[in-house]
């Protein structure tokens, strides 16, 4: 192994990871594949490898496409909803040099397609690949992954829209909503939320978490408040919270009664909060505690 060899590789690895994350839903899984196709680039002849992007770009596709059959199969027999691992970044940090934020509600959207749509609409509509390398990559003819982006469009376009929301906005309602979320009054939450919002939280059987996603603001508020009240009779108070960006989109993470991991993300459209997602398995959270550590607000 050369430093020429590894540093092939390394320049692609935020790339790779990125595609992975997005096809599986997983970064640890994300990082298993990335790894696996370190193995087989640094086992392959690179001296005829053209494009080392591209060669690496189908390494990993084809190895998430084998993954993703057992993954589906893991998911049928899930407690509860399942929502992707969160990939958390700091508010205002600098977009990476691939673009390649993709919304937590276009995540969600993606589960709704094959394999094969999935892997086609993410190459050619999120990275950007001409339909003649994700043909290459998938294995199929270009008028066959045409047909796969267009089925893949018709599931997405809605629920995968973008609604960005700039750095300041974003952190005044991550810190907003935090505060609301721990009031025992509803009043001030079902001002920040759409009327018809809904909320999806995700403990995968291993801590406290809705069965299914409840709608309507009403609803939410008092589904909130009812759980401060409790918290408040307990004297488990929140420990500490950090406004973040999760999969895009504004939230924060905290450790939460009993120093329960948390991470916590919205979808804001037409300056209100339509959607919210709470990520509390811990297996999808190895990251928050030592971020928390780092810096956090209370």
């Amino acid at each position: 192994m050369t430093n020429a060899t590894t540093a092939g590789f390394e320049a692609h690895r935020p790339y790779l990871t990125r595609l992975a994350y997005r096809m599986l839903g997983s970064l640890s899984d994300a990082e298993d594949v990335v790894q696996d196709a370190w193995l087989r680039w640094h086992d392959s002849a690179r001296d005829t490898i053209a494009n080392p992007r591209a060669w690496l770009g189908r390494v990993v596709t084809r190895l998430c496409l084998d993954l993703m059959k057992s993954a589906r199969r893991r998911r049928e027999t899930y407690v509860g909803a399942w929502l992707p691992e969160p990939l958390i970044e700091e508010i205002g940090a600098a977009d990476s040099e691939d673009g390649l934020d993709v919304p937590y509600a276009l995540m969600l959207a993606l589960e709704r397609l094959s394999p094969l749509e999935r892997a086609a609409f993410l190459l050619h509509d999120v990275f950007d690949l001409p339909f003649l390398e994700v043909a290459d990559t998938l294995g199929r003819s270009e008028a066959a992954c045409r047909q796969l982006v267009s089925r893949a469009r018709r599931h997405v376009r809605e629920d995968g829209a973008r609604h960005p929301v700039p750095p300041d906005e974003a952190k005044r309602l991550a810190t907003a909503f935090f505060q609301a979320l721990h009031n025992t009054d509803p009043t001030a939450l079902k001002q920040l939320l759409a009327g018809d919002a809904i909320l999806h939280t995700d403990g995968g059987g291993k801590v406290t978490a809705t069965m299914n996603p409840i709608f309507g603001a009403e609803k939410i508020g008092r589904f909130f408040a009812g759980i401060a009240r409790k918290v408040e009779q307990q004297g488990l108070a929140t420990l500490r919270y950090q406004p973040v960006l999760i999969g895009g989109l504004p939230g924060y993470i905290s450790l939460e009664r009993g120093e329960t991991a948390q991470a916590t993300a919205f979808d804001i459209r037409d300056g209100q909060i339509q959607a919210i997602y709470v990520i509390r398995n811990p297996d999808k959270l190895r990251d928050v505690r030592w971020r928390l550590s780092e810096r956090c607000e209370a």
